[in-house]
């Protein structure tokens, strides 16, 4: 059996060498950055100290945070819009940075993600029935986050080759 990992403590001025190069090695949210300053055993004020340190020397910032996100998310796995809102909410994000992220989205990338996407798992769907095979590329387009009236526009102009 296992024994649970004990955190070592570390002093503030430890704690922010610690949390500059865990900053450095990719962007990071400032709840990710908190949760991890409270595993070195600081106190809630030491911590809140250290966040606004990070952020003052540009370490943390959530703007910059939210615009690589998106990025990564639409470029790479060519996630919809709905499902990167999602994502960014669900990592304490505010409003104002989301939309700064969210302008990364260029239009007609978007639109060739979602036809990318959309003409692989037709290729793969085996469902026969029409009225069906329209319905479940419908649901696993939504669940990628697509719109549904741009899944059904996509759905259109692949039917037409």
């Amino acid at each position: 059996m296992q024994t649970p990992k004990k955190n070592k403590s570390y002093t503030p001025k430890e704690a922010l060498l610690k949390a500059a190069s865990y900053c450095a090695y990719q962007e990071r949210t400032q709840q990710e950055v908190r949760d991890k300053l409270y595993t070195y055993g600081l106190s809630p004020d030491e911590v809140e100290e250290l966040i606004v340190r990070l952020c003052a020397e540009k370490m943390i910032d959530e703007e910059r945070y939210a615009a690589s996100y998106v990025r990564g998310k639409y470029g790479i796995k060519k996630w919809g819009r709905r499902k990167i809102l999602q994502g960014l909410k669900g990592k304490g994000i505010s409003d104002y940075c989301i939309k700064k992220g969210m302008k990364e989205i260029d239009p007609e990338t978007y639109w060739g993600n979602l036809l990318q996407v959309l003409e692989k798992k037709m290729r793969t769907e085996k469902e026969s029935n029409p009225f069906a095979r329209k319905q479940k590329l419908l649901y696993f387009m939504q669940s990628k986050g697509y719109e549904t009236d741009l899944i059904q526009e996509g759905i259109l102009e692949l039917e037409k080759k």
